[in-house]
């Protein structure tokens, strides 16, 4: 393996870990700084918004240049947005800090998928992009839990304080790992990256995206209120569990890699699949300990499953152009957090009670194995003949 997967695995480490370590430090954080929770909670739909937009505006802005510079830059725009995070002496500084360093989230990993599937042979390129986002599952098992107890312990800027010293490991192994390479135009830039858009194949992956990820993260925002005010565990255990849905990311991560690397179509519609029934089983067992167990690290895994695969799939259809696109399904997954959540809200708010994400996120999960099913057989049609010119000979 490429020591400089690696690098990028630290870089998604570090961005995974602001991401997500919030959450837990919401309580603290509102308390600090003297605000209520839904204020403080705009901590994290701010940064949600500013990953959609980076991922797309920021790599555009970036598609003519030499890719490890770019990367460098961005992790440079990482570190001064969590350091700026952990001075923060109020709440409009703290929101730019996660302003900055989200503008970076969507840009690196598109970016940094297009790298990482260029270090290895084409049929291991669905490995090493899962590898990459290995650092974010990471985060989600390890550094979550961890970032929180150090908060709690020593104050929510010491936790942006560490990240910022992961930022500035990343960067230094970014700036020795990763191959100089130049960036490849043949596509004619920003134009030619923008034309990628034509494809129907493309746009149908951005589909999948959302869908998929707004059906796993709109049960997954109010999980806790499922595993309190359904399962009967107690708030203090959630966090803990929490770690079980996380070890499932790390391994559905993982063994879609390896299994898109032999058939991405196959992969994403199993995985689709299984996230359905996991998520209408969960809904269905909820009151049912043992079963939540199961049903936490499943749904890890099968969600999660689909995200180098997705990947994968919209930079082979972008072919000759993927930057832009890559960037842009890291935007629509985070379309999709926000639009999961939002639709599990409203069936909490109608009176459906603590299961009903669970289930809307089965609906959102089906709709995107249609979505796929559709493009998949599609891709597999086969194409018209292209006219061929008889040749004259001159006389």
């Amino acid at each position: 393996m490429p020591l400089a997967l690696l690098a990028l695995a630290a870089g998604g480490f570090g961005i995974g870990l602001t991401e997500f370590v919030i959450a837990g430090l919401l309580p603290e954080v509102a308390a600090d700084l003297r605000v209520d929770e839904a204020t403080a909670g705009r901590l994290v739909s701010g940064y949600a918004l500013a990953v959609a937009v980076g991922g797309v505006g920021l790599t555009a802005a970036v598609t003519r240049l030499p890719r490890k510079p770019v990367l460098l830059a961005l992790m440079g725009l990482f570190i001064a947005g969590n350091l700026l995070s952990a001075l923060a002496p109020g709440y409009g500084t703290l929101m730019l800090g996660r302003v900055l360093a989200a503008l970076c989230h969507g840009a690196f990993f598109g970016i940094g998928a297009v790298v990482a599937a260029d270090l290895v042979p084409p049929a291991r390129r669905a490995g090493a992009i899962a590898t990459m986002f290995a650092g974010l599952t990471s985060a989600n098992v390890l550094g979550v839990p961890l970032g929180t107890f150090v908060g709690q312990q020593f104050g929510w800027r010491a936790t942006f304080a560490v990240i910022t010293g992961i930022g500035v490991l990343a960067l230094a192994g970014l700036a020795a790992l990763v191959p100089a390479t130049p960036r490849q135009d043949g596509a004619g830039g920003l134009r030619g990256e923008l034309g990628a858009f034509a494809s129907g194949q493309v746009w149908a992956s951005l589909a999948v995206t959302v869908l998929g990820f707004g059906g796993m993260f709109g049960a997954f925002t109010y999980l806790a209120y499922t595993l309190t005010g359904v399962s009967g565990f107690a708030a203090g255990a959630v966090p803990w569990l929490l770690v079980l849905f996380g070890a499932g990311l790390f391994a559905g991560n993982t063994l879609g890699g390896r299994a898109a690397d032999r058939h991405v179509d196959r992969t994403l519609l199993l995985a689709l699949a299984g996230l359905t029934v996991v998520l209408a089983g969960f809904a269905l067992l909820a009151g049912n300990r043992p079963a939540v167990l199961v049903a936490l690290v499943l749904m890890g895994a099968t969600g999660f499953a689909t995200v180098p695969g997705l990947q994968l799939r919209i930079v082979r259809h972008a072919a000759g152009a993927p930057t832009l696109a890559s960037g842009a399904n890291i935007a629509a997954f985070n379309v999709g957090n926000a639009l999961g959540a939002w639709v599990a809200g409203l069936a909490i708010t109608a009176g459906f009670g603590y299961t009903s994400p669970l289930w809307t996120g089965a609906g959102f999960a089906l709709l995107a194995l249609a979505v796929l099913a559709v493009a998949a057989r599609r891709d597999r049609a086969p194409r018209p003949a292209q006219p061929t010119r008889s040749a004259t000979v001159p006389a």
